[in-house]
């Protein structure tokens, strides 16, 4: 089975002021766009090429033989998962449920905030930023570099993440990565899919 690329949930020019249509081409069409091709290259003719994405990224995982093949199966998914984090009209304030597990895991919404802006900024180098729910009931805020996972870490469940890797936001912020996640967070973030992903498996 081919890997396929899903389309953007919206259009390039959809997330502007705060992520320009620009950035997303670069980011969308090329960065995204070759993961997925190099993957399928590297899994043709192996075990891998009939495994769905999930199973192909959780079997890699820690391989010193398949390091490339998890790189860019895994950079497909979060990507994928990025891209539905955000949404045209988005941040604000969560609802519900979701915002009664926020502030009862980091004490306030404020404090919810304050912990991601950290993560996000103190990842040093490429990464992600995720809230994430644990087996516990609880939420909590990693990071993960490069192209790690919460599907690797089965105490986790994703509910969002921001791209932290400088192809994300240079075009439009620079070296001011501290900006864009506070935009992230103001302007752009999914609380409805977080929602979504708060539920059962």
């Amino acid at each position: 089975m081919t890997i396929e690329i899903p389309k953007l949930p919206y259009n390039l020019n959809a997330l502007e002021p705060y992520i320009s249509a620009k950035t997303l081409e670069f980011h969308y069409m090329k960065h995204h766009q070759a993961y997925g091709k190099n993957l399928n290259k590297l899994i043709t003719g192996t075990d891998l090429a009939g495994k769905n994405l999930v199973e192909i990224i959780q079997k890699s995982n820690d391989n010193d033989d398949l390091v490339s093949i998890f790189n860019n199966a895994a950079q497909v998914w979060n990507h994928t998962f990025y891209w539905h984090s955000m949404r045209p009209g988005g941040g604000g304030l969560p609802k519900g449920v979701l915002m009664e597990m926020i502030q009862d895991s980091f004490g306030s919404f404020d404090s919810f905030l304050d912990v991601f802006k950290q993560a996000a900024a103190t990842q040093f180098g490429s990464g992600w930023t995720w809230l994430v729910a644990k087996k516990d009931g609880k939420l909590d805020v990693i990071k993960t570099g490069n192209a790690q996972t919460p599907l690797t870490m089965p105490i986790y469940k994703p509910l969002i993440t921001c791209d932290v890797w400088e192809h994300a936001y240079y075009l439009d912020y620079q070296n001011r990565r501290p900006d864009y996640v506070t935009t992230f967070l103001n302007k752009l973030v999914n609380w409805d899919f977080a929602e979504i992903n708060l539920e059962p498996r």
